[in-house]
């Protein structure tokens, strides 16, 4: 067999199918992709309701600003995430590959493409076979290029989180995007093409980290789906005319549904394999089989190793030792993140001594340290700040008569702090400068810098 005929027997056609996972798998495509392609567009206040912004280091939120010095707020996202993941798959294995993935839900997608141009999947596997002829090479070209412009709108999109959406495709439209949009989007657009549109499942085999690292979080009781060898086996097709006393007494028919319609490719009635991601169209295909059989639906079902010996139904997730505790660390994370983001000042301040002077005497005789106050106005308006210190005793401020912050920027302002010699002795003595909103005096902020007395 040719290298070419050999590649193409490798090749997956799963055969479409109708049922209440495939309802779900379609529904969180069109969820996800919806959220996905509308969220640049979305104004809010006069700006993109969620955005990314390098140029000034500022991420929005809708009313949320936030800052640099916030990026505690996605360290905890990140481990919320890890967590819930873990939780997900100690409860029911691979579901978030089988419904929300992105290869899963873009390899889809293509899927649906190839299916408009190039017809049903028994068509397109014979015509792939076959040789190459005008109607073939006309399908493929328009197949791939519908692949290329979607991919290439989901790029553009991505880059629109952090570009603004409606003026980038303005420019887009003019033909004088930037170079860096231009790069991520054509970059971000060819590894959709390639993964979803061309490997598809072998990526999910092969190539993602988590089909490999699941295997640790699976135990006897995580839900998957499962083939029942107890009723399906000995298999065997049924005819009319095979008397009833020889015919095979497992309620497997042996049509081979299951591993038709499966995206990755696997028997499910092989056991529990590293490369099910849970999406369920194996039962999809079964129970219709078992209703026209007259037999009864779950010979593919969800089931865990425990419930499938023991003939009991599987356990709840709060008999779960290990879900109770991944659950009790989301709740921990997400009340500490929510009580942060409640308390959240829409400003920040950062005081930076100057350095290059380690101290100075003033015309009244006192020991002066410079400081840089920066203030980082979050909101959608012009603010007024006030500043007062606290700490040493001793000390006065200077230069402290108020602060305007032009809206969404941030101000620079050089203040000192003075003290009479015999007041403080010499060495670093800790500040505390206190900036508050004068239009809204309980929003006050704190930032910290030493005083030297030499």
């Amino acid at each position: 067999m040719s290298q070419k005929l050999q590649f193409q027997t490798l090749k997956i056609y799963p055969r479409p199918v109708t049922g209440r996972f495939n309802r779900w798998r379609v529904g969180f495509v069109a969820v996800t992709q919806l959220v996905f392609f509308l969220l640049p567009w979305l104004m809010w206040n006069g700006r993109p309701a969620v955005r990314f912004d390098f140029g000034t280091m500022r991420g929005y939120l809708f009313d949320l600003v936030l800052l640099p010095q916030d990026l505690i707020y996605l360290a905890g996202t990140l481990i919320l995430s890890a967590l819930g993941l873990f939780l997900w798959t100690t409860l029911a294995g691979r579901l978030w590959c089988g419904f929300s993935c992105p290869q899963t839900v873009y390899t889809q997608i293509m899927l649906w493409i190839e299916q408009v141009f190039e017809g049903p999947q028994r068509t397109r596997r014979l015509r792939d076979a076959g040789p190459w002829t005008p109607e073939k090479i006309l399908r493929k070209t328009a197949s791939q290029g519908a692949m290329a412009v979607f991919a290439l709108w989901t790029g553009l999109t991505l880059v629109g989180y952090f570009s603004p959406m409606r003026p980038m495709v303005a420019r887009l439209a003019e033909g004088m995007l930037g170079p860096w949009e231009t790069g991520f989007a054509l970059g971000y657009a060819a590894f959709t093409w390639l993964l979803a549109g061309h490997l598809r499942e072998a990526v999910c085999k092969h190539m993602c980290p988590y089909a490999r690292f699941q295997g640790v979080m699976y135990d006897r009781d995580t839900l998957h789906v499962t083939y029942d060898p107890t009723r399906g086996e000995p298999r065997g097709a049924l005819r009319r005319s095979t008397p009833a006393a020889a015919r095979p007494q497992g309620d497997c028919v042996d049509c081979g549904l299951c591993v038709q319609v499966c995206p990755a490719g696997i028997d499910i009635r092989q056991g529990l394999q590293y490369e099910c991601i849970n999406c369920g169209l194996c039962i999809d295909a079964c129970d219709p089989v078992m209703d026209k059989t007259g037999r009864p639906r779950g010979l593919i079902r969800f089931s865990t190793q425990n419930a499938l010996e023991s003939g009991q139904p599987p356990l709840g997730w709060l008999q779960r030792p290990r879900a109770l505790f991944y659950s009790g660390l989301m709740i921990v994370c997400s009340a500490v993140m929510g009580v942060g983001l409640y308390l959240h000042a829409p400003f920040k301040v950062d005081v930076l001594r100057d350095r290059a002077v380690f101290a100075r005497e003033n015309e009244a005789g006192e020991i002066e340290n410079a400081y840089t106050l920066r203030i980082f106005n979050t909101r959608g308006e012009h603010r007024h700040y006030r500043v007062r210190l606290e700490g040493a005793t001793g000390v006065r401020l200077e230069g402290a008569g108020g602060f305007q912050v032009p809206a969404d920027a941030d101000g620079s302002f050089v203040v000192t702090v003075a003290a009479q010699p015999e007041a403080l002795s010499s060495g670093s003595h800790p500040l505390r400068f206190v900036v508050e909103d004068a239009a809204d005096p309980l929003r006050t902020v704190e930032a910290h810098a030493p005083f030297l007395m030499p």
